[in-house]
């Protein structure tokens, strides 16, 4: 059962570090790129989506470490997981502090009435991001190091 909850919390946080992978490197430049306001309302749109959406997955992220620890509190590896939840704990902190606001306010944004540094304030919620993106990918690979 322990292998199952491994394995299982293993590919939930792996897809969790992909998607934001991707729109840290993959989507946001896709959305840089389009002309005129395609591209804030894009981010607008993915900001609402993806705000709905990602914490529950980083919360619930969290939670399974969490019982992994627990449950393999005497296995081989339990300092890695542990490790690994301190960083998705940093991750949450990061997001609710940094990221957060600022897609709040981004997702209420049309042409008519984004700020007029809306482009500064979207490239801070990028470079947050990249930093968020880094203490994820290194909480994920914890726990892959941790099932061997």
């Amino acid at each position: 059962m322990l292998n199952a909850l491994e394995v299982f919390t293993t590919v939930v946080v792996g897809l969790m570090v992909g998607v934001e992978f991707s729109v840290a490197f993959v989507i946001n430049r896709i959305l840089d790129a389009l002309p005129e306001d395609s591209g804030q309302l894009g981010r607008a749109h993915g900001g609402r989506m993806l705000g709905a959406v990602m914490p529950v997955w980083y919360i619930g992220s969290l939670v399974l470490v969490g019982v992994w620890a627990v449950a393999g509190w005497s296995h081989h590896g339990t300092g890695m997981v542990v490790t690994a939840g301190v960083l998705l704990i940093l991750s949450v902190i990061m997001s609710v502090l940094l990221l957060v606001p600022i897609n709040n306010q981004g997702k209420t944004w049309t042409p008519e009435n984004r700020p007029a540094d809306w482009k500064e304030q979207m490239n801070r919620w990028d470079r947050f991001h990249y930093v968020r993106v880094a203490v994820i990918v290194a909480a994920f690979a914890l726990l892959v190091a941790a099932l061997t």
